[in-house]
């Protein structure tokens, strides 16, 4: 059946990749990126401009999209960044940005699109998390805790849309080679302190894992599934195996060893 689909961050990466991916299966995809320049590699895909942290903007979009195709079956909450650096590095407005955009960016998403999923009594909303949110990464503090609080949000709006017709899910990703290696973004003092050498360090071993991870296609035809499945589960990981067995030793092993094999991995 033909679905019609909200994207946000379509310009790049998994958003891209689903964007494109999605429309090849015939679906009425709307992607989303704050420059209205910015288009997928398909010409199926209608891209809106909308910055998840302007309200009206927002608003604007999803009316475009309405306007056009009556309503919105699914949402596929996916725009953010990657903040790095030490937290003593990050200032708090460096670190209200990562919030505004991971968190509050995706959240406002959602309110507006609830309303109309409400009224036609059935939608689906998808959120793109990290394995991240589960492992407290060092030197991309706020990143990890920006994705955990979207895993909680999940968590506790799926129980709030009981009985609604509307499910949620969040998927998270491992390591995939997507523009985010390229685009992630150092706080301005993480290039210049007492944590400098370190943080480079880690964030080499980041850089190899992502240059080396899964094709961002596996996230987009697990996509194309979630959207047909008669439910949802809370949680999807996707990824390299060793990355989603991290992710599972995390809740096995006691916190102190699972300490020390993070510190093993990334030389700390």
């Amino acid at each position: 059946m033909t679905k019609r689909i909200l994207i946000t961050g379509a310009s790049s990466g998994f958003g891209q990749s689903i964007a494109t991916h999605l429309s090849k299966q015939g679906h009425s995809v709307f992607g989303t990126s704050r420059d209205v320049a910015d288009r997928v590699t398909s010409d199926s895909v209608h891209m809106l401009s909308m910055d998840v942290n302007n309200s009206s903007s927002i608003d604007m979009a999803i009316a475009s999209m309405l306007k056009s195709s009556g309503g919105i079956d699914v949402l596929i909450n996916n725009a953010g960044f990657g903040l790095c650096g030490a937290l003593e590095d990050c200032s708090i407005d460096e670190a209200r940005s990562q919030m505004e955009t991971n968190f509050f960016g995706q959240i406002a998403v959602i309110q507006k699109v609830l309303p109309h999923m409400r009224a036609q009594g059935h939608g689906r909303i998808i959120n793109i998390g990290s394995l991240a949110g589960d492992i407290g990464l060092p030197y991309q503090s706020m990143y990890s805790a920006s994705k955990a609080a979207m895993q909680r949000i999940t968590e506790a709006l799926r129980l709030e849309l009981k009985g609604t017709g509307i499910d949620l899910t969040i998927i998270a990703p491992g390591d995939f080679r997507t523009g985010f290696t390229a685009s992630r973004v150092f706080a301005e003092n993480a290039l210049n302190s007492e944590q400098t050498s370190k943080m480079r360090s880690v964030v080499q071993q980041y850089e190899r894992d992502e240059q080396s991870g899964s094709d961002p296609a596996l996230v987009a035809q697990l996509v194309d599934k979630l959207i047909n499945k008669k439910a949802l589960r809370v949680l999807y990981r996707v990824g390299r195996a060793d990355q989603r067995l991290a992710h599972r030793l995390k809740h096995w092993l006691p916190s102190a060893w699972f300490e020390r094999v993070l510190a093993t991995i990334y030389g700390i």
